[in-house]
């Protein structure tokens, strides 16, 4: 059977995608060709399963030089072929600007509309992370859960279309190499399969050795490596599942760690605590031997618990989190087994408790795997908590014409729908897209969260009820800024009368998501991510990842105190509910905004590729406060510098592009090229500062205008996202729901 004159599409169309109220999962189907021969995962060593394997690998060859961010073609093919093509209106260039624009936005909402899932929502990939496949990998090979074959397939294809020049991989697929990256990728690898006569490897190994050895990972790296039995536990810093019994006053109780942080850290105290480690295997053994440059059994784990290489170091670890570690490295020395004991079983219940509560999703990819393991661990491979661990990876796993990764999340279905939603509101087009305006208001209304966790006050949670999540409502974490932009998206389509609304989300119903919001608000006015600030900044200092920044206790984020300001005012307009409330929290809201804008005028951008995202949720968040714009006399000072700063980086061709850089290093580094995304949240803000400059405006636009193909879509570029100051991250929606709101708001533009 020859499958190597075959097109790619021909394996694409085995990637079946589906999405059942925003659960998200990628299926393989056997090809007609197959079917018959292929009956069981040892059917693949057949010659006819292994030609096919072959060929299917190469059809996700992809070059990274090109561009390392994918343009999610295997999906959008997909929608193509069970939707047909989207309607498309020509242009002609003699058309005045406004006219292009007008049909500008019925091609780009036509195309869109053909990637809307039939349950309302967007997908698409949010991968970029290159350390979270193999926490994952490393879960499926300790718990022996593996992938299926084409699956494994595409996992090591997406790793060999992101590596580097030089041999290594990066924190994320536009990174330099890194040991953490590049250990943990060979890792992978060579539990898929992968071995030293593969030259890739070999250069992979290479860069390892040359740079120290995995006894220069950091801490990350270690723990991973530890479970997986390739490094030992000696050579940590004591992860104490004691901690979580500390008194609930010291400042630096894991319960009151950033979230995130907090979730992470639990299940690395019961791995600890418990020593958990994969059986010595031969590829255990072989991996001993391959990732270091003295022998295994000679190593000084103690000394290795300071040892990192410095490619890695983003932030460096402070001399106080060495102080503490040397008292709790001690303690682990004399701990009490009986103390020791009470404190796992705290632990565990505690993972049992996130795990019923997201309904086994768990906040994000990294803990979703070390709880896989905990929970094997736990409470065994044949039980129920562990095969609905299982069930459950494949939310996170993203398939694209790069392979297949694990996403930063189960996705961002929420926060990519609300944006959509604003967006075609904004410009006027709900009427020329009604059921793609109604889908979008029944998953709004759907994704509202609708549980409070039982007994979550003795887990360090808090309400959820009437909030709305970051991707679906399975995964039930309430965010400030998602429940603002899902509350404001409903509003807004509340007041379409055109709109049928089977489940009105009414005023009761968001009641619950404005009372939250009000309590979020920290004392410095402004608001973090999940939830209110627990402990002092300074525990900062404690922070031992080296990779991150900002990773120890929440932080107040202009991002999400501007959203938030914008759906508290929202609701005002609709409704009386604790107006003198909201008016006081948007008044402090302002002031924490005001005290956020750099001396230039910039806002720095926590999660989006950086100043033009910041900046703009700046100017958005004082000019729904108060603040005066440009059409009301003299503006603000605050926006003034604002426009003043995005007006000083547009280029020559009109478009402004920046680069992830900016957001590593603090400061505006522009990208190569102009790219849509940046450019698109420059020009929302300075049409929402209402800037007399059309000129600067309009040349924005017909950058835009340009970018955009002949199917309404726009190309996929650099990449839009960042967490934590250091790791980029991909939102392939943004490519085409910024454009369009960008240039929905120019057309409706007075």
């Amino acid at each position: 059977m020859n499958f190597d004159q075959k097109a790619p599409s021909y394996f694409w169309d085995t990637c079946k995608f589906s999405s059942k109220n925003g659960q998200q999962s990628w299926d393989f189907e056997l090809p007609e060709d197959l079917k018959g021969i292929i009956q069981s995962e040892s059917d693949w060593d057949k010659p006819e399963g292994v030609a096919f394997l072959e060929a299917f690998d190469r059809a996700f060859i992809f070059d990274k030089k090109v561009n390392p961010n994918s343009a999610d073609r295997v999906l959008r093919y997909s929608r193509n072929k069970q939707v047909g093509e989207p309607k498309i209106s020509p242009s002609d260039d003699s058309l005045s600007l406004k006219e292009r624009a007008r049909i500008s936005l019925l091609n780009g909402f036509s195309f869109y509309e053909t990637l809307q899932e039939p349950d309302g929502n967007w997908a698409g990939d949010y991968g970029g992370p290159l350390f979270l496949i193999p926490g994952l990998v490393i879960a499926s090979y300790i718990t022996e859960t593996p992938f299926e074959k084409p699956m494994q397939v595409l996992i090591k294809r997406n790793l060999w279309n992101h590596q580097n020049e030089d041999g290594g991989w990066g924190l994320h697929i536009e990174g330099h190499s890194t040991m953490f990256g590049t250990v943990m990728q060979y890792v992978t690898l060579r539990i898929l399969g992968e071995d030293l006569s593969n030259p890739q490897m070999k250069r992979a190994q290479d860069w390892i050795l040359r740079h120290g050895g995995a006894i220069k990972v950091p801490q990350w790296g270690k723990f991973y490596l530890s479970v997986l039995n390739v490094y030992d536990w000696k050579g940590n810093d004591a992860l104490l599942p004691e901690m979580w019994k500390f008194p609930k006053w010291v400042p630096f109780h894991p319960g009151k760690y950033w979230c995130h942080n907090r979730m992470i850290f639990l299940p690395m105290t019961y791995c600890f605590g418990k020593k958990v480690k994969a059986e010595l295997t031969p590829l255990v053994q072989e991996l001993r031997k391959e990732l270091y440059t003295a022998d295994y059994d000679s190593i000084n784990w103690k000394k290795a618990r300071r040892e990192a290489c410095e490619i890695d170091i983003y932030h460096p670890v402070n001399k106080w989190y060495y102080r503490l570690s040397n008292i709790i490295n001690g303690y682990e020395r004399i701990h009490s087994n009986r103390f020791r004991k009470k404190a796992l079983k705290y632990v565990e219940d505690y993972i049992d408790f996130e795990d019923t509560y997201t309904r086994y999703i768990n906040i994000g990819p990294v803990n979703q795997a070390i709880n896989s393991i905990c929970v094997w661990h736990n409470h065994g491979r044949d039980s129920e908590q562990f095969k609905s661990h299982v069930k459950r990876w494949k939310d996170y796993l993203w398939i694209a014409e790069d392979g297949a990764k694990m996403s930063g999340y189960n996705g961002s279905q929420l926060w990519d729908t609300g944006f959509a939603g604003q967006a075609l509101i904004e410009a006027d087009m709900e009427t020329d897209f009604p059921e793609m305006a109604e889908k979008i208001y029944r998953f709004i209304d759907s994704t509202q969260i609708e549980r409070n966790a039982k007994d979550y006050s003795k887990y360090w949670g808090d309400v959820t009820l009437g909030c709305w999540p970051f991707s679906t409502i399975d995964h039930g974490w309430a965010i400030t800024d998602c429940t603002s932009e899902g509350m404001k998206t409903a509003i807004l389509y509340n007041s379409r009368e055109h709109i049928q609304k089977k489940n009105h989300v009414h005023i009761e119903r968001l009641k619950p998501a404005v009372d939250w919001l009000l309590k979020m608000q920290n004392k410095d006015g402004g608001w973090a991510s999940y939830e209110k600030q627990r402990a002092p900044k300074w525990i900062e200092v404690l922070n031992p990842a080296m990779l991150f920044e900002n990773i120890m206790t929440e932080a107040t984020y202009t991002e999400c105190s501007s959203a938030t300001i914008q759906g508290l005012k929202e609701f005002t307009k609709e409704h009386d509910y604790r107006q003198e409330d909201i008016k006081r929290a948007i008044d402090r809201g302002a002031k924490f905004l005001e005290s956020k804008q750099d001396p230039d005028g910039s806002w720095y951008g926590c999660w989006g590729v950086c100043y033009t995202y910041g900046t703009w949720f700046g100017i958005e968040g004082l000019l729904t406060a108060g603040h005066k714009h440009y059409e009301n006399g003299t503006p603000s000072p605050e926006i003034q510098k604002a426009c003043d700063f995005l007006l000083s980086k547009q280029r020559a061709d009109g478009s402004w592009g920046e680069s992830f850089q900016s957001c590593v290093e603090h400061r505006y580094v522009e990208h190569e090229d102009g790219q849509i995304v940046n450019t698109a949240w420059a020009l929302l803000a300075l049409m929402k500062a209402k800037h007399p400059n059309k000129a600067v405006i309009e040349k924005g636009i017909e950058f835009i205008l340009s970018r955009q193909e002949s199917t309404g879509d726009f190309p996929q570029e650099g990449v839009s996202g960042i967490f934590n100051g250091n790791c980029a991250i991909t939102y392939t929606s943004y490519r085409n729901v910024f454009p369009l709101w960008a240039i929905g708001r120019y057309y409706k533009m007075n």
